[in-house]
């Protein structure tokens, strides 16, 4: 059994609400990110995949959330989320889709992201907190 591994970003502007990108291939929105590609970790695959979307050079900060998502067909996932922290005025300004994957960006408030993302995306991002590392199975807390 394998085990995929993703990693993203999760930036906040000075009102809390969370940036989320809307791919071209899925439905839904999603945090900057993407998978763990072989030999690379996962705040540098957060990075290179901040880069290739919306073409910032950024450094991850601390992991704020590590969930564990079992899946019937992808498999199993463990996903993490990097404190992205607030990007600039000059940051927004040069935001640029470079890969062509990301059609558009936008700061949600966190009691309206079950709008834009799946339900376990929503957990995982409301249990993110500046500060704190926490794990999750299934975008719960073990036990929940």
């Amino acid at each position: 059994m394998s085990l995929l591994v993703a990693a993203g970003a999760l930036f906040r502007d000075p009102r809390g609400r969370i940036m989320l990108v809307r791919p071209h291939y899925k439905d839904s929105w999603e945090i900057p990110g993407g998978m763990v590609e072989e030999g690379e970790t996962p705040s540098e695959a957060c990075s290179r995949e901040v880069r290739e979307e919306l073409g910032l050079v950024v450094s991850p900060g601390q992991a704020l959330v590590v969930d564990w998502a079992p899946h019937p067909v992808d498999g199993d996932k463990l996903l993490f989320v990097f404190d992205g922290g607030r990007l600039t005025d000059a940051q927004h300004a040069a935001i640029e889709f470079t890969d062509g994957e990301i059609l558009e960006w936008r700061y949600v408030p966190a009691e309206h992201l079950t709008d834009y993302v799946v339900d376990r995306l929503a957990r995982r991002l409301r249990a993110a907190v500046p500060g704190e590392t926490r794990y999750l199975e299934n975008g719960r807390l073990p036990g929940e």
